[in-house]
């Protein structure tokens, strides 16, 4: 084993005219303790949560057994060959998305709820209330070392203003699921190549990222002499690993690269903003190489991404589903409508299930990327034909640096999700007693 006698900082970047690039987690990084001995880097942590709209079809999302080497259900079955890394959570609710006297606008308060345990208060206006969201609150300490404290992304837009539809609330609740306060939501970025820019590129604004950009030549270009000299210092299995991390970068980079001149050139849809991939599981594959990017390099350790926005119209060609999906989520008891959106439930995981594989097979010190991490992936309705934020669809996917147990479905009772944000911030070295309207912490969480 290769041994270096100077350790390089775990922060350590490329530096080129105009670009920066982070590095992933290296044995170099280690500091060198004999010729005969080295002990790992302490894992670094990561937390992710993915939220889909419009809720699910439960009798095809709920596995028909629980306990531990449960029966995997049709929704989630490309989750399958993930087994030891997959917790299924059933039972867990989130009432504060309730009207409560506020009448209609399930969907408004259901992304502003999910991950703040507090009802949103009902707004046209831009004077919106929530509480803020468990990934701002981690990202507020865990952040401290990091680039970006978190990085929020989706994948339809959202309006910052004005209201939308007629129950009375404002626009901006359906369009983030992240609150850095009770009174700052936080907008989610859509354009795979401003996040590019936004992770990687110099600049003390938009505006100058985007000219470092156009100057027409690749990032990895500019870092070229500084590889050369970092090189000399690492060994092979590191430069090994470094060469195939810039692989991945450069292979994201020509893609949003040719999403963009593709988007551009075709002039019968010139309100598409370029950078912005052509079809939907290219722009949501895109955006999850993004993110295992930025859990790679270490740039940040927090990421939301919101698959759509709550009463989303988009549609499902490639399975054979020209319907709306909020349209069929009101399904009226209709065995069609209901395997239709099981179709869309399991496509949805499948594409999860695809990040989680590249998570798997990328190493992260004594283990891979999902080793370290824990993402949450679900939604704040269960059965949108009644607009019920009980029993809500919830996987919570790998094993949190040896403090999560996979392959088990664990069964609540009318228990606050809540409960699951006090336990997912303590494991993450945030303690918290409560939050939102949690009532505890879910023990069962903590066995390992």
């Amino acid at each position: 084993m290769f041994i270096t006698k100077m350790s390089l900082p775990r922060r350590t970047f490329l530096r080129g005219v105009g670009a920066t690039l982070a590095l992933p987690l290296l044995d170099a990084m280690v500091p060198a303790l004999s010729a005969t001995s080295k002990t790992a880097a302490k894992p670094v942590q990561r937390l992710g949560f993915v939220y889909f709209p419009n809720g699910a079809n439960m009798p095809a999302w709920t596995p028909p057994t629980s306990g531990n080497a449960f029966e995997f259900s049709q929704s989630l079955s490309p989750l399958a060959p993930l087994r030891k890394h997959v917790t299924v959570l059933s039972g867990l609710d989130q009432l504060t998305a309730d009207g409560r006297g506020d009448g209609g606008g399930d969907h408004p308060r259901s992304p502003a709820a999910w991950l703040s345990a507090v009802h949103p208060k009902r707004r046209e206006g831009a004077d919106v209330e929530s509480g803020q969201t468990l990934d701002q609150f981690v990202a507020a300490e865990v952040g401290k070392d990091t680039p970006l404290s978190s990085l929020e992304v989706a994948l339809e837009p959202g309006d910052l203003a004005g209201r939308c539809g007629a129950n009375g609330y404002s626009c901006i609740y359906s369009s983030t699921i992240s609150w850095r306060t009770a009174t700052a939501p936080l907008p989610m970025e859509t354009n795979p190549r401003y996040v590019f820019e936004r992770m990687f590129g110099e600049g003390a604004d938009g505006a100058a990222r985007l000219a470092i950009v156009r100057q027409n030549r690749s990032l990895l270009d500019s870092v070229m002499h500084d590889l050369d000299g970092l090189r000399q210092k690492i060994g092979k299995a590191d430069q090994r690993r470094v060469a195939e991390y810039l692989d991945s970068v450069r292979d994201i980079e020509r893609r949003v690269q040719r999403s963009e001149q593709q988007n551009t050139e075709n002039l019968q849809i010139p309100e598409r903003p370029g950078g912005i991939p052509d079809t939907f599981e290219e722009h949501c594959r895109t955006m999850y190489d993004l993110q295992l990017l930025a859990f790679q390099a270490d740039i940040t350790r927090v990421t939301t991404f919101m698959l759509g926005r709550e009463v989303s119209q988009r549609t499902f060609p490639v399975l054979g589903v020209p319907d709306a999906h909020h349209a069929i989520s009101h399904h009226q008891d209709d065995p069609e409508k209901q395997a239709k959106i099981a179709k869309i439930d399991q496509h949805l995981v499948g594409l999860f299930a695809e990040y989680l594989e590249k998570l798997r097979s990328t190493p992260d010190g004594d283990g891979s990327l999902l080793d370290h991490s824990m993402i949450l992936y679900g939604a704040c309705i269960s059965e949108a034909q009644r607009h019920l934020h009980s029993d809500l669809p919830l996987v919570l996917v790998g094993n949190g640096a040896g403090q999560l147990k996979g392959d088990r479905h664990l069964t609540f009772d009318d228990v606050p999700m809540g409960n699951l944000l006090v336990s997912l911030a303590g494991k993450m070295g945030v303690p918290v007693e409560r939050f939102g309207e949690s009532t505890g912490s879910l023990e069962e969480l903590s066995g390992v």
